[in-house]
């Protein structure tokens, strides 16, 4: 059941401390400035990540990632004014080399699939999110625990509003719907480029461009709704800059001007992947989609 006169609450679950803020951070800011509830649910602790950032490659840092990553995240979340959850499960490291090596025991990714489905319903319960966002079935890109994160989700999702379904983990609330984020597709790259390349300026997406492979799943032919949030941008990359070790500040994610990105492309991209309030094509937009589209009647009637 939906409560009458109830506050919207949004719920976004991501893999890893830093994806909160590179995917759908200012989509977030924009909710809660606009008086929503939102939480965001980081499934590992990024215990296995790399210092990315030159500045941050230091003995005393590499010594408590840990600490460091759990102090990152709460002063992105700070930043965004999101609540914030660890579902408490260890980092799967990305595996490289060929063949790649196994993933290390006790990792997210080997978890059995009904431990963290359980521990993230515990949430999604005490919670109530009317609206919650996920990655999709190739975790926007094949790092083990954001696969691990889209099935967990949408077990929690289907297991959620079950009386039967983890009795122990609190009383059942049915979600209203389930979206997919989607970062970069092709035509965005090739819009920040041309934009940089147009005002005289140096893009860093050429190479990106130039080994492009058409064959590949393009996410942007998924996205079904786009969410105007360009004004919470600064406040994306604020949130995107108190992830030290992962964000390098003289990197490709800061070479646009924000005043250009909000004219190039102001959105957020989503794929509806799962909707209790009717179909897509009643609900989404294209051009100035809303998350809450379809749940707002439902919530804020009184």
């Amino acid at each position: 059941m939906v409560d009458v006169g109830d506050q919207l609450r949004l719920m976004t679950v991501h893999a890893h401390p830093d994806d909160e803020s590179s995917k759908g951070a200012a989509t977030c800011a924009r909710y809660v400035a606009e008086g929503a509830e939102v939480m965001v649910v980081t499934c590992t602790g990024g215990e296995a990540g790399s210092i990315l950032n030159p500045a941050m490659d230091r003995p005393e840092v590499l010594a408590d990632m840990v600490g460091v990553r759990r102090e990152e995240m709460r002063r992105a979340a700070e930043i965004l004014g999101v609540e914030h959850r660890w579902l408490g499960f260890v980092d799967s490291g990305l595996p490289e080399g060929d063949p790649k090596p196994p993933l290390p025991p006790g990792c997210f990714a080997l978890e059995p699939l009904e431990v963290p489905t359980e521990a993230l319903v515990r949430v999604m319960r005490e919670f109530r999110p009317h609206v919650v966002v996920t990655y999709d079935e190739n975790g926007g890109y094949p790092h083990p625990d954001h696969i691990r994160c889209h099935e967990v989700s949408i077990a929690a999702w289907e297991a959620c509003g079950d009386p039967d379904r983890f009795p122990e983990a609190g009383e059942p609330w049915q979600p209203l719907k389930l979206y997919y984020s989607h970062g970069f597709s092709k035509a965005r790259i090739v819009a920040f480029h041309e934009a940089l390349i147009a005002a005289g300026m140096e893009s860093p997406w050429a190479e990106w461009l130039e080994n492009w492979k058409d064959d590949r799943p393009d996410p942007g032919v998924r996205v079904t709704t786009r969410v105007r949030c360009g004004e919470y941008f600064g406040q994306r990359d604020q949130a995107l800059l108190a992830h030290a070790t992962q964000i390098d500040p003289n990197g490709r994610w800061f070479s646009m001007p924000i005043e250009m990105q909000q004219q190039v492309w102001p959105t957020e991209e989503y794929e509806l992947a799962r909707s209790l309030v009717g179909e897509k094509d009643e609900t989404e937009s294209l051009t100035d989609g809303d998350l809450f589209a379809g749940v707002r009647e439902r919530v804020l009637t009184s």
